[in-house]
């Protein structure tokens, strides 16, 4: 069996060897962000988000964090601090599972297939349940508004610390991306 550092390290370089664009936190294999595309057919399409990522020590035993750092209107997912509610990443998180499994698979389905019955968002949980056209306008306003390019560079986590993270939640940043107002 591979040590927990060299997973990370062959975790990451498949991560930075795919499409997606990574940026690593001081050269740290443990703590990087990834921008992460909506999925097409939804109404996240086209929106253009950051996605903070750590790796605790234990990884693959232990689940990585995982946090939006624009904002997204999402039953699932925190508006505010990012933090993201699903079930494979928080409770059923198997080493067999990689990085990329997050982002091909994981997150692109939580987008598809958001649970209401057990929401960060309560907001959004209504309005898909109650007025799923109105929800649907309402994420596409966000993406337009907070899913940019241009939000995602300037997507920051300010006043984080280590203390802000968890093993089954995300990382927090400050309310909104600097200079987008809702």
């Amino acid at each position: 069996m591979s040590s927990p550092r060299r997973r990370i390290e062959t975790d990451v370089m498949k991560l930075l060897m795919s499409d997606y664009e990574v940026t690593l936190v001081n050269d740290n294999m443990q703590e990087f962000y990834v921008r992460f595309h909506g999925p097409s057919d939804t109404p996240f399409a086209g929106g253009v988000w950051k996605v903070h990522v750590e790796l605790p020590d234990q990884y693959p035993y232990k689940s990585p964090s995982i946090g939006f750092m624009n904002r997204i209107f999402h039953p699932n997912i925190d508006e505010l601090s990012g933090s993201v509610c699903l079930d494979v990443i928080n409770q059923t998180w198997s080493p067999m599972f990689d990085m990329i499994n997050i982002f091909e698979v994981f997150l692109p389905q939580l987008l598809r297939y958001p649970n209401p019955t057990d929401p960060l968002n309560g907001e959004a949980a209504a309005m898909l349940m109650r007025e799923p056209t109105g929800y649907e306008s309402k994420v596409k306003e966000y993406v337009s508004r907070y899913a940019t390019k241009e939000a995602a560079d300037v997507a920051t986590d300010g006043s984080s610390s280590d203390d802000d993270m968890s093993s089954v939640e995300s990382f927090s940043d400050d309310d909104e991306a600097p200079g987008l107002e809702l």
